[in-house]
């Protein structure tokens, strides 16, 4: 994926989310520090950053069911 593609909907947060940045920062200084091995802190930052992306869905679309490029229902496979 470039740069200048789109991202895809949440659950996944923007590049530029801030909270996303804070989570990323807290993992990077989590492995400097030796406070977490480089697989706890992916999967630390991964989970947060799947939340955050949920959190910034909810507010760019209140009460969707699906946020996506496919209508609600449809054939996802």
């Amino acid at each position: 994926m470039t740069s200048d593609s789109p991202m895809p909907s949440p659950p996944f947060p923007s590049p530029d989310n801030a909270a996303l940045r804070v989570v990323v920062g807290n993992a990077l200084t989590s492995v400097r520090d030796g406070e977490a091995s480089v697989e706890d802190a992916i999967l630390h930052a991964a989970v947060h950053a799947w939340y955050e992306g949920h959190i910034q869905g909810e507010d760019e679309c209140p009460g969707c069911d699906f946020r996506g490029g496919l209508p609600k229902n449809a054939n996802r496979s």
